[in-house]
């Protein structure tokens, strides 16, 4: 319970401040980093101070050497996810294939060059979403229903999307049909809470769910908005955030289907 308390009321109490009194963009840096980071914040000052466990089921090493498939995993995966969202997307016939709008990422720079430059930052980019990942997926999740893996990913992957909750209201993503868009979104991030888990318990290292959660901000979401939610004929964003959900939901659906074997996690 302090864990959520001080991740809640430290995230929205910040978000208030920093929208609702200095005036900041939900897209300012400048506010979404704070309010990211005060899960791993909460997660730090509970092991140490409260419960005084410490850290030894953290995560924190980075098993390079032996959990370097799920490193690509974390890495390209994302990219392959997006790929396989637009296709559905052309298949289904709602989407005309065109790949214009990634010209537009960044001013006078190729489509192409952008998505690779967006790769091959998610690295350098993953320590600003350790944050989340070693409050949610290495604190909360192993703790809830005794770790057991399926109610503790579904609990988990539910509460981290009410945390969001706020965001939609204050210009982060919107949404037409409030209460529909909130629906699909937690789905989302319950079926992304699945996979960052599974990347998590498999190499016995929170830096593989971190780079993860990169990929999916800075390239799965951002790529598939660009292409299918581009134009006056963009699907919307409640449209592309269930395309996006239904090749999630199959690899969660995979993860449930096959025995899931933890490695045993150590600071030494």
């Amino acid at each position: 319970m302090a864990y959520l308390a001080l991740s809640f009321a430290g995230t929205w109490l910040w978000l208030f401040v920093a929208y609702g009194v200095m005036g900041l963009s939900a897209l300012n840096p400048l506010l979404q980093l704070p309010a990211f980071c005060v899960p791993g914040i909460a997660a730090f000052v509970v092991r140490r101070w409260v419960t005084r466990e410490g850290f030894a089921d953290a995560g924190l090493r980075l098993r390079l050497k032996t959990s370097w498939r799920y490193y690509l995993l974390a890495w390209f995966g994302p990219l392959v996810i997006a790929a396989v969202t637009v296709a559905l997307a052309a298949a289904l016939g709602v989407w005309r294939p065109d790949l214009s709008p990634l010209d537009e990422i960044a001013d006078g720079v190729p489509g192409w060059a952008a998505v690779l430059g967006l790769t091959l930052a998610m690295p350098l980019l993953t320590p600003l979403y350790w944050g989340e990942e070693f409050g949610w997926t290495s604190y909360l999740r192993p703790r809830l229903f005794g770790g057991r893996t399926a109610p503790s990913m579904i609990v988990t992957g539910l509460i981290w999307a009410s945390w969001h909750f706020p965001l939609a209201f204050i210009g982060y993503v919107e949404f037409p049909h409030l209460l529909l868009g909130l629906l699909v979104w937690t789905l989302s991030f319950q079926c992304q809470e699945v996979i960052l888990a599974w990347l998590f318990i498999r190499s016995g290292t929170i830096w593989t769910a971190s780079l993860a959660h990169a990929g999916n901000n800075m390239v799965l979401f951002l790529l598939t908005g660009q292409l299918l939610d581009s134009g006056d004929d963009g699907l919307g964003t409640v449209a592309v955030t269930a395309l996006t959900t239904i090749p999630l939901a199959g690899i969660s659906l995979w993860i449930a289907r096959r025995p899931l074997r933890p490695v045993a996690l150590s600071m030494s």
